[in-house]
């Protein structure tokens, strides 16, 4: 069963970054590959295509890395 969500609620790369405080849409891709707990775009078309995430899953997310007193996440220990 497919989810319902506002469209409104959909950003592509750019409005990630622009929520993360990213300075480039292209590091957003480079977040999903270091963080495993960032969320996943709830669209992919793939490779080369777009991605869209859902602004409140990213919001909470990016909340989350604050209260953790991170501005931006730091790298994970792998």
């Amino acid at each position: 069963m497919s989810r319902k969500v506002a469209i409104d609620d959909l950003l592509d790369a750019h409005g990630v970054a622009e929520l993360l405080g990213l300075s480039h849409y292209n590091t957003v891709s480079v977040y999903q590959h270091r963080y495993d707990d960032m969320p996943r775009p709830v669209i992919d078309l793939g490779k080369g295509r777009v991605k869209l995430w859902l602004r409140p899953e990213v919001e909470r997310w990016a909340a989350e890395q604050s209260a953790r007193g991170r501005r931006r996440p730091n790298r994970s220990a792998r």
